[in-house]
């Protein structure tokens, strides 16, 4: 009889503490770790991990599976790239608490800010709770591939409490800070991982107004999160206005922090071009933390940015006037049409017109690259379509429209918005460096029509542990980034560690195979809604409480993911 449910023998161990790598076997039984090292009894079913690496589950701490974890079983991308723990509610975007009447505002919401199609919602969720802990409730009754774990946010949050005033983006009175407030640790209780808001002007809803959350007084969420104190658990989640100063912004961390006593987490990213404002962001987190708070910004260790393509949200000439003669046709009709003379010049020579933030994204030229198979994240400047543009001595517009048709419409871009400064890495792996930041805003589940950043994990190994560009980690770095530190960001402090009587949350991963593809079009949402799907190849084998959910890149089947109901 064996002796043990699973061995991993002979790999490579990275325990997620950022310690020395060592050879040896892991044990699992019962959904844990028994054993790591040398291991002599059997395994019911054994892996062998030689020339190998073995690792904890990836946490994942800024993904929208709000919906996806409902309508569907595989959390992807994310657990196609080794994340065992996700963490949605981010962004202050979600569906409760939720009376009936206010379904349509908060589609009308998550569509414009995550860009996910309002049919996708409307078709895809029950809408079978009110409150947030009947929200979680239904979370937990689905079968999944890996665990999450939800904020509760703040723009449902705010209509539930006020009405038509908060959805107006009305000043909160006292009844309303007290109501939010105790609603707060309602959730908290029955196990929010915290609260989550945004404050960023570009966040706008479908129809193209500011979200409810927006310009939201800091006395407003300094009295949510005095829920979180009220309930002693929970982590404050923010998207802060980086466009009006993070002087101004920053503020709101330390007045929170300090109100609350709880941590905080938020979004940074350095600009393309300009003074480094973030190092001056990066010396304020240092004053929260000496203080005795605690704040950690979240780093995507590529570009942030968008995928533009004729079959996706945004691409160089949706908002072109003649664009919505031929907005509507089958993508081979479009590349007919554009492939007519008339067609060519009117698109050639039109401005955008007026539309969502986003849209206008993809014809920042100087940003804008070709991305093809495999994907470069971290293109030279010459190959930007303004790049292009002056080495043949035409417009940047022609370039784009150009490799369009020659791609049979197909052909994706990369806008890279931020964490590209000057053409390179070296801001993001500065910031991913500092004590106080970890990897994140992959984003999965949301942006299925522009964002496919859930990947992030892969190109962290692939980009600064595998080549020598000058901007590097050592395997036990990257790997502490991407399990226990963003894991204990979030107050999980005891995931993302391989050690013996944890969670046997694993993945075993072939560095040599590694490898990440270019994004794909999928249509597995519900209303046959398309989202954006990228695959990798290298991960042998994911584990979840010690079932294999993955194996040699392909799912098992396996659905042992649950609900985390708080730290």
């Amino acid at each position: 009889m064996s002796e043990y449910d699973l061995v991993i023998r002979g790999g490579t161990i990275a325990d997620g503490s950022g310690g020395d790598l060592i050879d040896g076997d892991v044990a699992i039984s019962d959904g844990k770790v028994s054993v790591i090292g040398t291991v002599s009894g059997t395994g019911r079913e054994e892996i062998d991990a030689t020339g190998k690496i073995v690792t904890p589950g990836f946490v994942d701490v800024h993904t929208h599976y709000d919906g996806q974890s409902i309508w569907a079983e595989e959390l992807s991308p994310s657990s196609s790239h080794g994340v065992t723990t996700a963490i949605m509610g981010n962004c202050g975007v979600g569906f409760a608490p939720c009376r009936q009447a206010d379904h349509d505002m908060l589609i009308n919401v998550m569509e414009g800010v995550e860009d996910i199609p309002g049919v996708v919602m409307s078709d895809g969720l029950p809408w079978n709770w009110e409150t947030f802990p009947e929200y979680l409730d239904v979370v937990a009754k689905g079968k999944r591939d890996i665990d999450v774990a939800a904020y509760l946010p703040h723009s449902p949050l705010r209509v539930y409490a006020m009405g038509a005033r908060g959805a107006a983006r009305e000043p909160a009175d006292e009844e309303d800070l007290a109501m939010m407030r105790k609603l707060c640790q309602e959730a908290m209780e029955a196990g929010a991982i915290g609260f989550a808001t945004s404050r960023l002007s570009i966040h706008k809803t479908a129809d193209g107004g500011s979200i409810p959350t927006f310009e939201a007084d800091i006395a407003e969420l300094e009295a949510i999160c005095g829920g979180m104190a009220d309930a002693g658990t929970g982590t404050f989640q923010v998207v802060l206005d980086a466009f009006v100063g993070w002087d101004k912004e920053y503020k709101v961390i330390e007045r929170v922090v300090e109100s609350s006593g709880r941590p905080a987490t938020f979004t940074l990213a350095s600009g393309n071009d300009g003074p480094p404002r973030w190092r001056r962001v990066l010396e304020m987190i240092d004053r929260t933390n000496s203080y005795g708070g605690k704040a950690t910004a979240q780093i995507m260790p590529r570009p942030i940015g968008l995928i533009a393509g004729l079959e996706l949200t945004v691409h160089p000439f949706i908002l072109c006037p003649s664009w919505a003669k031929i907005a509507d046709l089958p993508i081979e009709q479009q590349v007919a049409a554009m492939r007519d003379p008339a067609m060519r010049e009117a698109l050639l020579s039109e401005e955008f017109e007026p539309g969502h933030p986003f849209n206008a994204l993809a014809r920042d030229w100087n940003w804008l690259f070709p991305l093809d198979d495999p994907p470069d994240y971290a293109p030279p400047k010459e190959m930007s379509m303004a790049g292009q543009a002056a080495a043949k001595g035409c417009t940047p517009q022609e370039i784009a429209y150009d490799r369009l048709l020659d791609t049979n419409g197909k052909g994706l871009f990369l806008a890279a918005l931020g964490n590209y400064e000057n053409g390179t890495l070296a801001s993001a792996h500065e910031m991913l460096s500092h004590p106080h930041c970890i990897p994140g805003l992959g984003d999965g589940g949301a942006h299925y029509g522009a964002i496919c950043d859930a990947s992030y994990s892969t190109y962290l190994l692939k980009q600064y542990v595998q080549k020598a560009n000058g901007f590097r980690f050592n395997l036990p770095q990257a790997i502490h980034m991407l399990s226990h530190k963003a894991a204990s960001a979030v107050g999980l402090n005891q995931r993302g560690l391989l050690k013996a009587g944890a969670k046997a949350d694993i993945n075993v991963i072939d560095m040599d195979r590694l490898e990440l593809h270019l994004p794909e079009i999928v249509r597995d949402l519900p209303a046959g809604g398309q989202r954006l799907h990228q695959r990798a190849t290298g991960y042998d084998a994911t584990i979840v409480s010690g079932e294999i959910i993955r194996r040699f890149d392909q799912s098992t089947g396996a659905r042992p993911g649950q609900l985390i109901r708080g730290a």
